[in-house]
């Protein structure tokens, strides 16, 4: 069996989709295996993830340099981490995690900490010769995941005068991945064709999607209808609609106020039977942060009145967060949970949440950032643990399509030993 004692980590600043700095640290093992892992980083944050180290340093980067957490591999992590095993991926999270010492990674930084942790399990499944997802899952049988593909943006990831941060398309009804993603990349493109007939702008957001000024986010609904329509497909068969509201973006005084089309507002109750008409108007899946991080009365309220129609994810008030969903579920609290690894900060803590929501009934949605990288850890991910959803934006920009190509390939290895997850993950 191959040396897998780590005996070198380096970390360097490397630049995300969005221009700015993040950490990329490459893992060296003893007989010659190198994982490599690129942390991303998210423009609408929860308020209660784990700390994104930057370096406040308005001469360099604009003051978001990772100087400082690269250094922290190096200097700190790097010196306690060197000679362990690899494969004791527990072991290592758990010596990070007293490394830094406090429960949001405010110490060393969320970023620095993640790209060791995600960096040793890569490195392991290089050594061990066995693909990143069936070292994470030792599983045989596979579920490749619905992907929740993004086609318009708005809120904080583009600039236009949509409240509303994510319109995305579920291909839930396809008979496989591949199915899936071509559907998906057949109404996209249809889209297009659709707003540059209407006279809308076709420029693209953070993660792909494309960002007009609409004149409702009910007219960005009846556009993604008519694109599934054009592109031959049945809408609440084939292909479903879901929603990122992103509410705690627009959440003041107890009021959800609309600043980017109009200032209108709206209390909890609003906002609940808002939804509640959406989702008689149009096949909505799933909706993700409906209301606030700090609307927990508000959650309870929507849980009991939708979650028998739609699922429910909670990504702002649970942040990859075991405690936090714990909270959640004993008091009712949504129906799924967005999984993203920066939001707590190790690959274990990661895995320990999704393995805890399954058992409690709730569904896992593994996700990108908004600032990502060619790094296609998350596709691996979601198939080792068998989420059966993933979000990594559009079908458009590199840096998404990368991960929708990876999980091509892992399907494609699979053959019979994956099964595509379909409509059942969102019963």
């Amino acid at each position: 069996m191959a040396d897998t004692t780590i005996i070198n980590i380096r970390a360097r600043e490397i630049l995300d989709s969005r221009g700015n700095p993040t950490v990329r640290t490459q893992v060296l093992l003893q007989a010659g295996a190198i994982g490599k892992a690129s942390v991303p980083s998210g423009a609408s944050k929860g308020k209660f993830e784990a700390l994104e180290l930057r370096d406040e340093d308005p001469s360099r980067y604009l003051g978001k340099g990772v100087l400082k957490a690269v250094a922290n591999v190096n200097s700190i992590i790097a010196p306690e981490i060197v000679h362990l095993n690899a494969l004791s991926q527990t072991e290592i999270d758990e010596k990070l995690k007293k490394l830094d010492g406090t429960p949001l990674k405010k110490n060393l930084g969320a970023n620095a900490l993640l790209s060791v942790s995600m960096a040793v399990a890569q490195a392991a499944s290089q050594a061990l010769k066995v693909p990143l997802y069936a070292y994470l899952g030792k599983r045989t049988d596979y579920r490749l995941p619905v992907p929740l593909i993004n086609i318009l943006n708005g809120g904080s990831h583009a600039d236009n005068n949509v409240d509303f941060q994510e319109f995305m398309i579920v291909p839930a009804g396809s008979s496989s991945f591949s199915e899936a993603i071509r559907m998906g990349a057949e109404v996209f493109h249809h889209l297009k064709k659709i707003l540059q007939k209407k006279g809308y702008g076709t420029a693209v957001g953070d993660e792909g999607g494309f960002a007009p000024d609409l004149k409702s986010n009910e007219e960005a609904l009846e556009l993604i209808l008519e694109s599934i329509q054009e592109s031959g497909y049945n809408a609440g068969k084939d292909i479903y609609l879901a929603l990122d509201v992103a509410a705690s973006e627009f959440y003041e005084d107890k009021k959800y106020v609309f600043k980017k089309s109009g200032g209108l507002k709206k209390t909890t109750d609003q906002m609940i039977e808002l939804y509640a008409r959406l989702l008689e108007q149009y096949p909505i899946i799933s909706i993700e942060d409906g209301l606030s991080e700090d609307d927990w009365e508000g959650w309870k309220a929507m849980t009991d009145k939708l979650a028998q129609k739609t699922q429910l994810v909670g990504d702002d008030i649970f942040v990859t967060n075991l405690e936090r969903l714990k909270k959640g579920i004993t008091q009712g609290i949504g129906n799924s949970i967005l999984i993203k690894l920066n939001q707590i900060g190790t690959l274990s803590e990661t895995i320990e949440t999704v393995n805890y929501a399954h058992q409690e009934g709730y569904s896992t949605v593994i996700s990108h950032r908004s600032g990502e990288t060619e790094d296609t850890f998350i596709s691996d991910l979601s198939v080792a643990l068998n989420s059966g959803q993933i979000k990594t934006g559009s079908v458009c920009r590199s840096e998404r399509v990368a991960k929708y190509n990876r999980l091509l390939e892992i399907e494609e290895e699979l053959k019979d030993k994956g099964s595509y997850a379909g409509t059942q993950v969102f019963a």
